[in-house]
């Protein structure tokens, strides 16, 4: 698998291109999700990168972390259904599926060099922009290949 980043336009294009290809019906290939509770979910790890979600984690977590940082932006594909953050869980609550999508679009355009907020992710460790661009294309990536795009 190649990791692509997300801060180069064609693949940002993409990426929007893959998102505006979803609809409500979209069936999802593993997971508990559906396509709106995806589309929440994604939005949680670009409003850490940007400084607008604040990831607490446990002492566990931030301990270990940084040893695992590399598996956010390697060529291995992420497994399905990892665990995650719990404030990243959006099984449980109906949501809209226009206005989730609408809210990732918005946030993906945003995601720049200029507007990561951080160098250090909560539970990871320190992050150049780089691998902050890559570690969130593959999320990105995973989960629209959850949903078929």
């Amino acid at each position: 698998m190649e990791v692509k980043n997300l801060f180069d336009a064609a693949v940002k294009q993409d990426i929007i291109n893959r998102i505006n290809q979803l609809t409500p019906p979209s069936p999802r290939q593993w997971g508990k999700m559906d396509v709106a509770q995806m589309l929440a979910h994604l939005q949680m790890p670009i409003k850490i990168a940007l400084g607008t979600h604040q990831l607490k984690g446990n002492f566990l977590l931030r301990l270990i972390g940084p040893l695992f940082k590399s598996k956010l932006w390697n060529a291995t594909p992420y497994k399905e259904s990892l665990p995650t953050d719990p404030t990243f869980i959006m099984t449980g609550s109906n949501k809209d599926f226009e206005k989730e999508k609408s809210q990732l679009l918005q946030l993906v355009n945003q995601f720049s060099e200029n507007n990561i907020a951080r160098d250090t992710h909560p539970i990871f460790g320190k992050l150049t922009k780089e691998q902050w661009s890559k570690a969130t294309w593959k999320h990105l990536d995973h989960h629209l290949r959850q949903f078929g795009v």
